[in-house]
């Protein structure tokens, strides 16, 4: 079933200069063998357009409502600081699950339906899309991000797909992800997405945005003085740099000082996300 919401704007904006919102209660996956719910996010004039817009797939999409993603997104079109794009917001299933990277499950074997739902993704989901709305799998132009778990795979999904994905955003990402639980002998190089990075290919014309928070966490396995979710992502991103990568121009790192694990850390970076992925040139 379908609905059609548009947003009363609390700022005052006409309808035709908001954002709206349509929901999609069941679309039924094979690959996962359930119904997905997905919110898709259209920027102000859509109806009157006739151009092929850009893709943000954005995973956790049960989140966006806390988030308030549908103010970020006004905000961002009043200050005229993005190009019309189209958020598709993902609600996730078993999420520790669904989510991971695709070419193999962690040590207690989570992620055990991520290739699943990268298929989902790609060969279901982009293709029903299409289907309904103007987008188009093969723009070059379209973009992946998601939080935590969802970080993760978003970033496996966009390595894996690149010729759907140019860009990958990773709020807080779960880039300790490892096939060896650490009094098992683990070394650094038993995380798994660092281990795609460095056998993996150099893939022209991707780009990549991570946000982490200072206070994402405690946890500092190596006792260097820097908690693991920075570690880790600083690590990920020097892979990339090493696989040829431009730092700044390629790569992009925000870290929020005293930001959490949380939705409202997450939310205050999105806008940078958002202008990084989509702004005006």
């Amino acid at each position: 079933m379908e609905r059609n919401k548009k947003q009363m704007d609390s700022a005052g904006r006409s309808l035709e200069a908001s954002w709206t919102l349509q929901t999609f209660e069941g679309i039924h996956s094979l690959e996962l063998n359930r119904n997905v719910h997905v919110d898709v996010f259209l920027p102000p004039g859509y109806a009157q357009g006739h151009d092929l817009l850009p893709v943000l797939m954005l995973n956790d999409g049960q989140d966006s409502d806390n988030m308030g993603l549908l103010e970020i997104l006004n905000v961002l079109s009043d200050e005229q600081s993005v190009v019309p794009f189209i958020v598709i917001g993902i609600f996730c299933g078993e999420r520790i699950q669904e989510y991971g990277v695709a070419s193999r499950a962690d040590y207690k074997k989570r992620g055990s339906r991520a290739k699943a739902y990268s298929s989902f993704i790609t060969d279901h989901l982009f293709p029903f899309l299409e289907s309904q709305f103007r987008v188009k799998s093969t723009t070059g132009k379209n973009a992946i991000a998601g939080y935590s778990l969802g970080g993760l795979s978003a970033m496996d999904i966009a390595w894996n797909h690149p010729e759907v994905f140019s860009f990958a955003g990773a709020f807080s990402g779960a880039f300790w992800w490892r096939k060896r639980d650490l009094d098992k002998g683990y070394t650094e190089a038993d995380r798994i997405m660092h281990a795609e990075i460095h056998h993996g290919t150099f893939k022209p014309g991707m780009k990549f945005w991570f946000q982490a928070g200072t206070q994402d966490e405690a946890a500092d396995r190596n006792n260097n003085g820097i908690i693991d979710a920075i570690d880790d992502t600083l690590d990920l991103i020097s892979a990339l740099i090493t696989k040829g990568y431009k730092p700044y121009y390629d790569v992009v790192y925000h870290e929020v000082k005293n930001g959490r694990h949380d939705v409202p850390t997450w939310g205050k970076a999105m806008p940078y996300f958002l202008r990084w992925a989509f702004g005006k040139k």
